[in-house]
């Protein structure tokens, strides 16, 4: 059974770009091992909102707690936070010039001070969790776009975060290798780790989330459990958007 113990608290924030009101008061609770989705038509937000709870943006109003502690106060570290709230993007960013395992090792190696063999037998036990273990000595420009996003994971997963956050994961991909990170994820989902994925997945949201949160011209329209997001119970211009995508 789920702890309801709250991992994550987003409350009131609003953030602008410019004259552009990007987050509008955006709330939401994030539980230890809940799995929440964010959708919504491009624009509406979500990446943002992402990169705010990672320290990436700053918000003008609100506040963001992780773990009970405001990380939006002034003395909060970024690099330090960033050491238990992973994060992969929708492009991969590998080291070019380090292999698989060797991007893997590095940030346990020079940001926790791991031991080198500790970190490569870490990196192994990654490997194969993200079902590449025959991958490690391979150079980023010797795998896929599926593979390389899959040491992506893996390199945040060295972490050991206690939060994972995905912006859209899988849109760089060629269709057929989507399939295989949408995989691996739902593999961390199943085994508790607490994660917000931007995504237009549904099949993913309806396998993996426990949650659906619905974005539109910066605010949080909906929330709502999966179970009833997809058995039709939400807003119509929710019910609107998720016809779209689905059909």
């Amino acid at each position: 059974m789920k702890s309801t113990k709250p991992v994550l608290e987003i409350i009131g924030v609003d953030k602008h770009f410019g004259a552009q009101h990007v987050l509008k008061n955006c709330s939401l609770n994030v539980a230890e091992g809940d799995t929440v989705v964010l959708i919504g038509p491009s624009g509406s937000g979500k990446s943002t909102l992402l990169r705010c709870v990672n320290l990436l943006e700053s918000i003008e109003g609100g506040a963001i707690f992780f773990r009970n502690q405001d990380i939006t106060h002034v003395d909060i570290k970024p690099h330090r936070l960033r050491q238990d709230i992973g994060m992969v993007f929708q492009n991969y960013e590998l080291f070019s010039h380090l292999t698989a395992a060797e991007n893997i090792m590095l940030a346990p190696m020079t940001v926790r001070g791991v031991s080198r063999a500790e970190a490569e037998a870490q990196a192994l036990e990654l490997l194969g969790k993200v079902r590449i273990p025959d991958k490690a000595d391979a150079f980023p420009d010797e795998l896929s776009g599926g593979q390389q996003q899959r040491v992506a994971i893996a390199r945040a997963l060295a972490m050991k975060p206690k939060l994972m956050l995905f912006d859209e994961p899988t849109s760089a991909l060629d269709p057929e290798m989507i399939r295989e990170v949408l995989d691996v994820m739902a593999d961390l989902s199943a085994e508790g780790m607490t994660s917000i994925v931007v995504t237009h997945e549904m099949g993913f949201a309806r396998r993996a989330a426990n949650h659906i949160v619905f974005m539109e011209n910066g605010e949080i329209i909906e929330n709502a459990p999966s179970d009833k997001f997809f058995g039709g119970e939400v807003s119509e211009r929710a019910q609107r958007f998720l016809d779209q995508i689905l059909h």
